[in-house]
Protein backbone atom coordinates (compact mmCIF):
# COMPACT_ATOMS: atom_id res chain seq x y z
CA UNK A 1 0.00 0.00 0.00
CA UNK A 2 1.45 3.37 -0.91
CA UNK A 3 1.69 6.33 1.42
CA UNK A 4 -0.81 8.22 -0.75
CA UNK A 5 -3.45 5.52 -0.38
CA UNK A 6 -3.07 5.41 3.41
CA UNK A 7 -3.83 9.07 3.96
CA UNK A 8 -7.47 8.84 2.89
CA UNK A 9 -8.42 5.79 4.94
CA UNK A 10 -10.51 6.51 8.02
CA UNK A 11 -9.96 3.09 9.61
CA UNK A 12 -6.69 1.90 11.15
CA UNK A 13 -4.22 0.96 8.42
CA UNK A 14 -2.99 -2.62 8.52
CA UNK A 15 0.60 -3.40 7.52
CA UNK A 16 1.12 -6.10 4.90
CA UNK A 17 2.23 -9.33 6.61
CA UNK A 18 5.14 -11.14 4.98
CA UNK A 19 3.17 -14.35 4.41
CA UNK A 20 0.34 -12.53 2.60
CA UNK A 21 2.81 -10.62 0.41
CA UNK A 22 4.49 -13.95 -0.38
CA UNK A 23 1.13 -15.57 -1.28
CA UNK A 24 0.25 -12.67 -3.60
CA UNK A 25 3.64 -12.96 -5.30
CA UNK A 26 3.48 -16.76 -5.50
CA UNK A 27 0.05 -16.64 -7.18
CA UNK A 28 0.90 -13.73 -9.49
CA UNK A 29 -1.78 -11.54 -7.91
CA UNK A 30 0.26 -8.53 -6.77
CA UNK A 31 -1.06 -6.34 -9.61
CA UNK A 32 -4.65 -7.45 -8.99
CA UNK A 33 -4.24 -6.61 -5.28
CA UNK A 34 -2.72 -3.19 -6.03
CA UNK A 35 -5.53 -2.45 -8.51
CA UNK A 36 -8.11 -2.71 -5.72
CA UNK A 37 -9.14 0.46 -3.85
CA UNK A 38 -7.10 1.18 -0.70
CA UNK A 39 -10.05 0.43 1.62
CA UNK A 40 -10.44 -3.05 0.10
CA UNK A 41 -6.75 -3.86 0.44
CA UNK A 42 -6.80 -2.66 4.04
CA UNK A 43 -10.01 -4.57 4.85
CA UNK A 44 -8.64 -7.81 3.42
CA UNK A 45 -5.48 -7.58 5.57
CA UNK A 46 -7.40 -6.67 8.72
CA UNK A 47 -9.94 -9.44 8.15
CA UNK A 48 -7.27 -12.08 7.55
CA UNK A 49 -5.21 -10.94 10.55
CA UNK A 50 -8.24 -10.94 12.86
CA UNK A 51 -8.69 -14.71 12.50
CA UNK A 52 -8.13 -16.49 15.79
CA UNK A 53 -7.39 -19.91 14.30
CA UNK A 54 -4.70 -20.73 11.73
CA UNK A 55 -7.27 -22.68 9.71
CA UNK A 56 -9.58 -19.66 9.60
CA UNK A 57 -6.69 -17.39 8.59
CA UNK A 58 -5.70 -19.77 5.80
CA UNK A 59 -9.31 -19.98 4.58
CA UNK A 60 -9.62 -16.17 4.53
CA UNK A 61 -6.32 -15.79 2.70
CA UNK A 62 -7.47 -18.32 0.11
CA UNK A 63 -10.77 -16.46 -0.31
CA UNK A 64 -8.89 -13.20 -0.94
CA UNK A 65 -6.64 -14.90 -3.51
CA UNK A 66 -9.64 -16.47 -5.26
CA UNK A 67 -11.52 -13.16 -5.34
CA UNK A 68 -8.50 -11.32 -6.71
CA UNK A 69 -7.98 -13.98 -9.35
CA UNK A 70 -11.64 -13.88 -10.37
CA UNK A 71 -11.86 -10.08 -10.21
CA UNK A 72 -15.64 -9.91 -9.69
CA UNK A 73 -15.95 -10.34 -5.91
CA UNK A 74 -14.92 -8.50 -2.77
CA UNK A 75 -15.70 -10.22 0.55
CA UNK A 76 -18.29 -12.39 -1.25
CA UNK A 77 -20.04 -9.30 -2.66
CA UNK A 78 -20.20 -8.32 -6.31
CA UNK A 79 -17.36 -6.08 -7.37
CA UNK A 80 -16.90 -4.39 -10.72
CA UNK A 81 -13.30 -3.41 -11.33
CA UNK A 82 -12.53 -0.31 -13.34
CA UNK A 83 -9.78 -2.31 -15.05
CA UNK A 84 -9.49 -6.10 -15.03
CA UNK A 85 -5.99 -7.29 -14.17
CA UNK A 86 -4.93 -10.76 -15.32
CA UNK A 87 -2.95 -12.87 -12.82
CA UNK A 88 0.75 -13.14 -13.67
CA UNK A 89 2.21 -16.62 -14.22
Amino acid sequence: MTADSKSRLKRPVHAMPVDIAHALRQHGLEAAYEARPPYQRNDYIGWINAAKLDTTRAKRLQQMLDELRDGTLYMNMDYVAKVHVEPQP
